[in-house]
């Protein structure tokens, strides 16, 4: 759900714009308090004015319900006070005053529409047992109000001494006076107030969507600046590091941008070297072989075991030329995304045991021992070819980069999901400063050394995509002048994306 919403989010026109979705978040942030306000208050006003008008009402009525009581009305309605005052009141008020005697019959209608009927309602009742209630009928626009018109009658005197207690009065409630009153006014003053607080409230929209667009082109600004300093390094005008510092974030991402900048120039003089490094390697045998063979034609009744010394050496010249293409075809090959990985279920125990019987050989020319340690039976998914490849590489360099009667040891352990293979020596090592660069591709760490000793700088890389494609990870713990160990942790079942 949360993905079609976004999807549906980024297909709407500007929004996908940090610059309008500030603009828009501003106008509501503006917008949404201004509505509520204007609610709450049009709410309130209309709320006070009617409990107002209510307690007005109920006032003004008590005091009638004396006079009614003063002068006897509801035994005769025809004294003239107070008919005179119900009909002032009513209006006063724009309303009906109805008078109701204790069985429920009207006695008075300042309309004079309903007199001699009977009325029994909820409201009436509780007027009967003394209660004074109100209703406000916002719909109809007017109030509801039950005065009840009681006699007070105090309490019979005793023998009994009086105590702290208050005596209170007997109240009983004659009749009824049932009063409409009408909100006609009130509803007006409410109209003209919703009508000058919507024009308070566009006046106020007109004024954020200005305020918004205004900060949300100035709160981008940077951003733009960050742009255009990218758009110019990107078309050489600018070879600088760039610095626009305005936010915190935009700090971080010129940060990483100059850091990646600074990492592709490394790379681009890396790709010079290497095109430097590799003409010289491919270019030495060719040249040599060129030697040899122009060295066979240009003699006169050459001695066949001459022949076959510079056959021979031309041979290992092919070789060597063989090597670096390869390195290079396999470089280009684990790039590939789409790879195939021709996946086996195989005993990696058996699997180191063959790669240290092939590079033992080597080993022996330096007296370097090639140690295997394996604690348990060891099983898992791989392509044997690269796996083999990658940890060939491994061993190698361990090999070559050693010193004389030196070690190469590799360890082989798991757990129930990860291999552990742990190729450790005790070599001429690598600097702390270059251990982060190792696996780039190109790359050599002592580039005078490495040329005596052969290669093209390709084989760390090569080995790090083989087992970055088993989904695996390599840690590199290395001391200069002490050796060095690598880590590789594959997973024993291989998990597709």
């Amino acid at each position: 759900m949360k993905t079609i919403w976004k999807r549906l989010f980024n297909k709407i026109p500007g929004l996908r714009s940090l610059k309008y979705r500030i603009f828009f978040i501003i106008l509501a942030v503006g917008i949404i308090p201004t509505m509520i306000l204007r609610y709450a208050i049009l709410q309130n006003y209309e709320e006070r004015a009617v409990s107002v008008r209510i307690s007005d009402v109920q006032n003004q009525f008590k005091i009638l319900a004396d006079h009614l009581i003063t002068y006897n009305y509801l035994s005769d309605t025809s004294s003239e006070v107070v008919n005179a005052e119900l009909a002032m009141l009513a209006e006063l008020y724009d309303g009906r005053v109805i008078i109701i005697d204790q069985n429920c019959n009207i006695i008075k209608d300042t309309y004079a529409i309903s007199e001699g009927k009977t009325i029994i309602s909820e409201e009436v009742m509780l007027g009967m047992k003394g209660q004074t209630s109100s209703n406000y009928d916002a719909h109809n626009q007017y109030i509801e109000v039950i005065t009840p018109i009681i006699e007070t009658k105090p309490k019979e005197e005793t023998s009994e001494p009086e105590t702290d207690a208050v005596i209170q009065d007997d109240v009983a409630a004659k009749s009824v006076m049932l009063t409409s009153v009408s909100t006609d006014n009130i509803a007006t003053n409410v109209e003209i107030l919703r009508s000058q607080a919507t024009t308070l409230q566009m006046l106020a929209v007109v004024v954020l969507l200005a305020l918004a667009w205004f900060l949300a082109n100035v709160l981008v600004k940077p951003f733009d600046r960050v742009t255009t300093a990218i758009r110019e390094t990107k078309e050489g005008f600018n070879t600088e590091a760039i610095s626009v510092m305005d936010y915190e974030e935009t700090e971080h991402i010129i940060t990483a941008f100059n850091e990646l900048l600074g990492r592709m120039r490394v790379l681009d003089e890396s790709r010079q070297e290497f095109v430097s490094n590799v003409s010289h390697e491919l270019k030495t045998p060719i040249t040599s072989m060129k030697v040899l063979a122009d060295s066979l034609i240009a003699q006169e009744n050459v001695p066949v075991e001459l022949y076959q010394e510079f056959m021979v050496d031309i041979a290992d010249e092919i070789e060597r030329e063989n090597k670096i293409i390869n390195d290079l075809l396999s470089l280009v090959k684990m790039d590939k995304t789409s790879t195939d990985m021709n996946i086996e279920n195989i005993s990696l125990n058996e699997l180191i045991e063959l790669i240290l019987k092939r590079l033992r050989p080597i080993a022996k020319q330096r007296h370097i021992d090639v140690l295997y340690e394996s604690e348990r039976e060891v099983h898992a998914e791989v392509d044997e070819v690269k796996l083999t490849l990658a940890l060939s590489n491994f061993v190698e360099n361990g090999i070559k980069y050693n010193n004389e009667y030196g070690y190469v040891k590799v360890s082989l352990n798991a757990d129930h999901q990860y291999a552990t293979i742990v190729v450790e020596d005790n070599g001429v090592g690598i600097p702390e400063e270059e251990l982060e660069h190792i696996f780039e591709r190109f790359y050599r760490v002592d580039k005078s050394h490495s040329r005596e000793i052969g290669g093209t700088g390709l084989g760390l890389a090569i080995a790090r995509n083989a087992i970055l494609m088993h989904r695996g990870f390599i840690e590199v713990e290395s001391e200069e002048g002490a050796g060095t160990q690598i880590t590789i942790r594959i997973p024993i079942i291989f998990v597709s994306k």
